[in-house]
């Protein structure tokens, strides 16, 4: 089978449009210089000024994804509104289906809150809190980038991928990108806190797309995977390039278990109480 000299080109299916014109807002915030115009213009510190105190409580999960992209949407804006937040506005057609307000969308794994929609209009806006901006590479997104999108998980759907909350555990850079047949060889370094639960042939989420790990490479603090010709053609990440970070949600279980062993199960907690 012959190797593919080029994968999918952004100008195929997303028209790169003016970038946004910088705008002051936002000012208590502080942030390290972005790619997105916009953002740059902001200041996110890396811890919020005055994290709130720590306490013990049981947080239900809200929204259940798969790790199956539905559709790539395209980036239409991202900037400040008239209450001196941040949205976020997509194009997007499948994830509009049955679409209310206060759904759940993953963009590209991130877990979002619709705040508006336009079903004829095809566009959907979500806002984006500055700890959605510290912790995902959402920060880094241009108007006209292409987004993997995935709606909540409803009961009746087919289990496809793994349990995906749409909670970003932190951002890795791809360091390569080897083609082999149709298939893509991709390595992304991460670091070691969320390398720590990432195993040879278990689940991992990137820009929110259920992989399965191959190799796990200690020493580099990578790993890898390989996409599929059908799968590359669907998700954004054969669009990117070495050296761009990307979203990453390791699979729930592994921090359960630690947790649980950290715990001393079996020794008489009783772990059901409140």
């Amino acid at each position: 089978m012959a190797t593919r000299s080029s994968f999918i080109s952004p100008s195929a299916s997303f028209r790169r449009t003016p970038r946004l014109p910088k705008s002051p807002v936002l000012s208590s915030l502080s942030l390290p210089m972005l790619s997105n115009p916009f953002l740059r213009s902001l200041s996110l510190r890396s811890k919020p000024l005055n994290p709130p105190s720590v306490t013990c409580r049981r947080s239900p999960i809200r929204s259940l994804f798969t790790g199956i992209v539905e559709e790539m949407g395209e980036v239409l804006r991202l900037g400040p509104t008239d209450t001196g937040g941040i949205e976020l506005q997509i194009s997007a057609k499948t994830v509009l289906s049955g679409v209310n307000l206060g759904d759940s969308i993953a963009v590209n794994g991130t877990c979002l809150t619709v705040s508006s929609f336009d079903a004829e209009e095809s566009h959907f806006t979500v806002g984006l809190a500055p700890e959605t901006l510290r912790k995902t590479s959402l920060s880094g997104i241009r108007q006209g980038d292409p987004v993997n999108l995935e709606r909540a998980l409803q009961p009746v759907s087919r289990m496809g991928g793994h349990f995906v909350q749409g909670h970003v555990d932190g951002t890795g850079e791809i360091v390569s990108m080897v083609p082999e047949g149709d298939s893509l060889w991709v390595k992304v370094q991460a670091a070691p806190e969320i390398l720590r639960y990432v195993v040879p042939k278990g689940f991992i989420t990137v820009d929110g797309t259920s992989l399965t790990v191959v190799r796990v490479y200690e020493e580099e603090c990578c790993f890898d995977f390989m996409l599929v010709a059908y799968t590359q053609q669907k998700v954004v990440v054969p669009l990117k390039k070495v050296g761009e970070k990307v979203n990453l949600e390791v699979d729930i279980l592994g921090k359960y278990v630690e947790k649980l062993l950290k715990c001393g199960i079996g020794a008489g907690e009783d772990v059901g109480s409140s």
